[in-house]
């Protein structure tokens, strides 16, 4: 089988397999099916609650997967999901949150949430999404997520069941005998019933339903995405979508001999498609270490012992996990490991450099996203990679580079950048989110979906990926790309991570400014940072005007840096230092996210004579703002 190594290539499996392929089947259950019947005794999926390599594991073979999966699907038809209707997962990386995935697409529609946010944004999903049934996990030590859940079903009246998963069942004693002990009680205060997860399943047959393997068409999932930008909202995903992305994962990487080392969390789509979907299309082996992956107590220490002991071929991460990693000796043998892939954000040329130099691993960088049921384009792990590039459009993906001019979307010259605009079987034509209005002016002549990221393509058809739409830092109508600012302070060898954003200014609009987190034991002043990397920023209006060091930059649950809360920081330091020297007696109390205003200012007055003045300093600057109404 051919190989993805280069363009030529990748036009040569279109061609072979025109879209979609003859046998390819058509729902993810049914590919399920496929590949159990191909390998019903290889391993399909290993968990370990801890991240010693030598503690307990539990592995399910492709038939288990299969029947656990059916069970799934069949517990919850007869809870009332059908087509259309949601049950919502809220979990941490265990079995039965890719049971769950795989049975709710079969039976109605996945939405899987993710356990980190606070409890009323897991509830506006919950009303967002009209969710019935609710997967979560039963009350346990060091961990809030029955807490929180428990709050946000209070403001979700829509949700009837609660399916309860218990982590103490993948622990051997003694520590296993502890868990009743250390339990927190049990959340309470809602008015769904709720019923355990593993009992439940178990009273299950392990038949088909009815419609396993119909409907391409059928949304069968719903992922949140806030990403970097703020608020969460609803993107739709059909089977065809995911089955796209399973057979990619098939065609052009994993063999069923493949271990895939999957630190990512299940609730984001890079894990649970390209990795989850693409080991139910090839048949290979997912290792998830601990429930909370790159974020488990002792992982990072433990990491390169956990390639070992499972002999993973494969490693999935992000920018912010590799430069985490390569701060840490390889005290193992992780010569069974061929290539790491990395998405979720850009990766630097710098900190590919270090990877690849401390573990003699290449680094194969891609580029998906929820909107477009993740996968758009990779760099070839057998072909010529270029770092710093977002790889190659992947088979039967086309990528475009446009900009509008007069009302119109027109291609870009060769070489300029412009929005990426992507089209693919993972695309919805109708649009990607689940609110219609959101969908205004995101699909472009051709079927072509607008990423709102900012990128070229170079002669080769490699993507570079420069920036988003809305990170664009607009100075005095200047247009700077904070990915410049970002790449030289990658360049300076104290900085583990850097973030650029806009900081507000009452004449310019709007200033760069920066936010590194050092490598652990590295010394080094804001001063002197700014003063080493200004030269290798060529654009002196891209200069920042502040940078802050702070022991560890926001992250979200996949990993990303997550920019509104630097923006958040840049915000408040910027009003409160021009509202203290106006004197005019206000304060901002939050900056805090709205839904149809964004970033929103919240300011605290003395008495009426501040707020005028207040008022008046406020309308010196571009952002929305309100009054505390906090009695």
């Amino acid at each position: 089988m051919s190989r993805f190594a280069n363009r030529a290539q990748r036009d040569q499996i279109e061609a072979e397999a025109p879209w979609p392929p003859a046998g390819l089947p058509a729902t993810p259950m049914a590919m399920l099916n496929a590949v159990a019947d191909r390998h019903p005794q290889r391993p399909a999926l290993s968990f370990q609650l801890l991240s010693d390599p030598r503690t307990r594991a539990v592995t399910l073979t492709w038939v288990q997967m299969l029947g656990q999966a059916r069970q799934a699907a069949g517990l919850f038809r007869s809870l009332g999901i059908g087509p259309g209707q949601t049950v919502a997962m809220i979990l941490p990386n265990c079995p039965e949150a890719a049971l769950t995935l795989l049975g709710g697409a079969a039976a109605g529609v996945v939405a899987p949430i993710n356990p980190l946010l606070e409890a009323d944004q897991i509830a506006a999903i919950l009303r967002d999404t009209g969710a019935r049934v609710v997967v979560t996990l039963r009350a346990f030590p060091r961990s809030d997520i029955a807490q929180k859940v428990a709050i946000a079903l209070r403001a979700a009246p829509d949700v009837q069941t609660v399916l309860e998963v218990d982590l103490g069942a993948y622990l051997a004693p003694p520590k296993a005998w502890l868990i009743p002990i250390l339990r927190p009680a049990n959340p309470v205060g809602h008015g769904a019933r709720v019923l355990d997860f593993a009992r439940s399943l178990a009273k299950m047959p392990a038949t088909p339903l009815p419609d396993e393997g119909i409907d391409t068409g059928r949304v069968c999932a719903c992922f949140h995405t806030g990403g970097t930008t703020g608020m969460p909202r609803v993107v739709q995903h059909r089977a065809s979508g995911l089955v796209y992305n399973g057979w990619l994962g098939a065609r052009l990487l994993f063999d069923p001999e493949d271990v895939i080392l999957c630190p990512l969390p299940l609730f984001h789509v890079f894990a649970a498609y390209p990795i989850l979907m693409s080991a139910v299309a090839s048949g290979c082996h997912v290792v998830l270490p601990t429930p909370a992956g790159y974020r488990g107590e002792g992982v990072m220490d433990n990491f390169w012992r956990l390639i070992a002991r499972w002999q993973a071929t494969f490693l999935i991460t992000v920018p912010t996990a590799i430069a985490a990693l390569v701060q840490r000796p390889v005290d193992a043998d992780i010569s069974s490991l061929r290539a790491a892939i990395s998405g979720s954000a850009a990766l630097s040329p710098d900190l590919a450099a270090r990877f690849q130099a401390a573990t003699g691993v290449h680094l194969a960088e891609g580029y998906g996203l929820t909107e477009a049921t993740c996968l758009v384009s990779c760099n070839p792990v057998d072909g010529v990679r270029k770092i710093g590039s977002a790889g190659l459009a992947l088979p039967h993906t086309q990528i475009a580079i446009l900009q509008e001019i007069d009302g119109r979307w027109l291609p870009c010259p060769p070489h300029e950048r412009g929005e990426i605009c992507v089209r693919n079987p993972g695309v919805v034509p109708e649009g990607p989110y689940a609110e219609a209005a959101r969908n205004h002016g995101l699909m472009v002549a051709g079927g072509y979906l607008r990423t709102g990221d900012l990128g070229r393509l170079d002669g080769d058809g490699y993507l570079w990926i420069t920036g988003r739409v809305k990170d664009i830092i607009i100075r005095g109508g200047h247009n700077i790309d904070p990915g410049m600012i970002e790449e030289a302070l990658m360049s300076h060898p104290a900085v583990a991570l850097a973030a650029a954003v806009a900081q507000p200014d009452p004449v310019a609009g709007e200033l760069p400014c920066a936010f590194v987190e050092l490598v652990a034991g590295a010394e080094a002043s804001a001063e002197s940072i700014l003063a080493s990397i200004a030269p290798l920023i060529t654009e002196r209006a891209a200069i920042p005007k502040h940078l802050e060091i702070l022991p560890s930059l926001p992250r979200t649950g996949v990993g990303k840096i997550f920019k509104p809360d630097l923006r958040r920081l840049a915000i408040a330091r910027v009003l409160r230092d021009h509202l203290a020297t106006a004197g005019c007696g206000a304060e901002v109390v939050a900056v805090q996210e709205d839904r149809s205003r964004g970033l929103t200012v919240i300011l605290r007055a003395k008495d009426a004579g501040s707020r005028a003045s207040a008022a008046r300093e406020m309308d010196r600057f571009s952002l929305p703002w309100a009054w505390d109404a906090t009695p």
